[in-house]
């Protein structure tokens, strides 16, 4: 039996993204040759419609966004949180339950990006950072692999 992963539902071809497209990606589903792939997407888990305004993380990164520190916003400047977080949490009782130890995550995602994120002004400039899952992974020892 094969181990499990999560993976960002975007990259497997689901229509879930902010815009109601998908990102679907070689990488991401090429991983069913070796896991048994659970898709994700802690937007629509929180609560989201599909479509959505695009949201950014405003005044810090997913750890400050887990602490109460920072939050996350759409373009038009309405908080969308708690509903980030209530996704998050979701989706990794969701790993939980199947003893995942990797995911596969879309890049700069405020919920899924792993290592380079927006940086909440809505100029498409990046910076170092995690979204809110992928902090929640990495602080369970869930190992991050990022795709494009």
């Amino acid at each position: 039996m094969k181990q499990a992963m999560i993976v960002s539902a975007c990259l497997l071809g689901e229509n879930c993204r902010y815009d109601g497209k998908d990102n679907k990606n070689a990488l991401a589903i090429g991983f069913s040759s070796r896991y048994t792939l659970i898709p994700v997407c802690p937007e629509v888990l929180g609560g989201l419609s599909t479509p959505r305004v695009p949201c950014e993380i405003v005044g810090g990164r997913g750890y400050e966004v887990l602490e109460g520190r920072a939050c996350v916003k759409s373009s038009e400047g309405v908080d969308y949180t708690k509903e980030y977080i209530k996704g998050a949490k979701k989706a990794l009782a969701i790993a939980k339950e199947n003893d995942v130890t990797v995911a596969a995550l879309k890049s700069k995602s405020p919920s899924c990006g792993f290592g380079k994120i927006y940086n909440g002004e809505f100029c498409k400039t990046l910076v170092n950072g995690n979204g809110v899952l992928a902090q929640l992974l990495l602080k369970e020892g869930i190992k991050i692999i990022s795709c494009d």
